[in-house]
């Protein structure tokens, strides 16, 4: 097959796979996740039930994949603040306050829509990945005399995910800015 049409296919499968998961995602917000069918889906992403069939399964795997690209964009994101110019402690206030952002917008999923979008190993390998790139920014923050030397990198990691979990449960943004400075506060060096 000539390369322009197979790229031509591969564009048209990425829109359509893009439709489907943003349409699911916005019946699962309005409708709940049992109360969305793959017909629905299908007539609302304007394509045929065997085509959607033909890209995913059931409501629940649609779901768990529009989550995995929620959750590469959010790693994009933060690795993007890590990246930028800034001195460790400037790059990982700003990683830490997006982290703590978007564990408050996480808090918005029902129990059930959770269970289904929190068992996939895509899951543990972003918590992986997200822990290993803050325990570079707080090894960093340590070289540069920014973040305390007294506790490990690793230990310190643990710290800030688990105090910035409780972003969930915040209701404004204010709040959200108020718990990181506090957790950025037992960072600093001690002395």
């Amino acid at each position: 097959m000539p390369k322009l049409w197979n790229e031509t296919i591969e564009e048209h499968r990425r829109a359509v796979r893009g439709a489907v998961l943003e349409t699911t995602a916005a019946l699962v917000a309005e409708h709940g996740l049992r109360g969305v069918t793959m017909s629905r889906i299908a007539e609302e992403s304007g394509i045929g039930r065997a085509t959607l069939y033909k890209y995913f399964p059931d409501v629940e795997s649609i779901m768990a994949a529009w989550h995995e690209c929620q959750i590469a964009g959010h790693l994009d994101e933060l690795a993007e603040l890590r990246d930028r110019p800034g001195t460790p402690g400037e790059r990982l206030a700003a990683v830490l306050e997006r982290y703590a952002l978007i564990q408050q917008q996480r808090h918005g999923h029902g129990a059930e829509l959770s269970a289904v979008l929190h068992r996939g190993d895509h899951v543990a390998h972003a918590e992986r990945h997200l822990r290993h790139f803050i325990r570079g920014l707080l090894a960093e923050g340590v070289e540069a005399g920014e973040v305390r030397d007294d506790v490990s990198p690793d230990e310190l990691t643990g710290y800030c995910l688990h105090a910035l979990a409780g972003a969930g449960g915040l209701s404004s943004k204010a709040a959200v800015r108020r718990l990181v400075t506090v957790t950025l506060a037992g960072l600093r060096p001690q002395g």
